[in-house]
């Protein structure tokens, strides 16, 4: 019964920690203004990406031919393209596309990127000038670069997009979760686990990881901007979404021709791009702020 009870309190213990870590997070973000309404911004922009197809008001790939590049109205408060379809209704449906490439993209990058940069700065050795090495070489050529040489190899379409995304932010993760992990292991409770016989997998996902989370959360956020760009520039090129597509990037390479005479076509889509980039790194900023231990007061 007593060990019943020791449990059952070092389990209560242990959630009125989370809450009150909880709590501080919550009213330290509320300090954090631009940032914090850039959050709502995102949630709002996630709304949009789950639920779009069903609160467009338009079919965004019907053409209208009645209705060829007109200028934002009552009808259209967007617009409409060079084939009638409705601007807002396409990037509406267009969020979820950019969004979901983004977040597929990066998260994948984050995922390798954290197991290479654990192991590298865990073990160390051969392992650790092997990975690091290699970052060294991805990161001589520019992210955008490096995407479009790998898109051109694997071809056209929205998944290669991601797989060249992912690949050009997997050294970034890795080396900063290298650095967290090379601080990390010299801790004193890693010690004390590795002298009690721990394995070294416990200790790198047990002990360490968590120690990295903070870091790699605010290193998540900002790198989501970063990939909705280059998504975005690789459509533009022809190598990502279809043209006809409502993805932000291929709206803007098809509206390209009519700057001169219809510049919604292209303002609306890239507006668009630019207050999400800005969202997510407003919100990467003040993550960092609350977040990453060299900051904090």
């Amino acid at each position: 019964m007593e060990a019943v009870k020791e449990v059952s309190h070092s389990s209560q213990v242990s959630m009125e920690k989370k809450s009150s870590r909880m709590s501080e997070f919550w009213i330290k973000w509320k300090k954090q203004k631009t940032a914090f309404w850039a959050g709502f911004f995102i949630l709002f922009l996630l709304f949009i990406a789950i639920f779009g197809p069903l609160i467009a008001p338009y079919d965004p790939y019907e053409p209208d031919y009645d209705a060829i590049l007109q200028t934002p109205s009552s009808k259209h408060w967007a617009g409409t393209d060079e084939y009638g379809r409705d601007i807002l209704s396409r990037i509406i449906v267009g969020t979820g596309i950019s969004l979901s490439v983004s977040f597929t993209s990066v998260l994948v990058g984050a995922v390798i990127g954290t197991i290479l940069g654990l192991c590298s700065g865990y073990y160390g050795g051969w392992m650790d000038r092997l990975i690091m090495r290699s970052s060294d070489v991805m990161f001589a050529f520019p992210d955008l670069l490096l995407a479009i040489a790998i898109v051109a190899i694997l071809g056209p379409g929205l998944a290669n997009v991601v797989v060249a995304v992912a690949v050009f932010s997997i050294p970034s993760f890795a080396r900063l979760i290298r650095g967290n992990t090379l601080a990390a292991k010299e801790a004193v409770f890693v010690e004390a686990a590795r002298s009690m016989g721990a394995k070294s997998s416990r200790i790198i996902f047990r002990h360490i990881f968590p120690e990295t989370v903070s870091s790699m959360i605010v290193f998540f956020s900002l790198r989501i901007g970063t990939s909705i760009l280059a998504a975005s520039s690789l459509s533009f090129l022809g190598l990502g979404a279809k043209p006809e597509s409502p993805d932000w990037g291929a709206m803007l390479s098809m509206g390209r021709d009519y700057l001169a005479t219809s510049p919604h076509v292209v303002m609306i889509p890239g507006l668009a791009i630019f207050l999400s980039v800005l969202a997510f790194n407003l919100v990467g900023d003040g993550l960092r702020d609350i977040l990453d231990p060299k900051t904090k007061n």
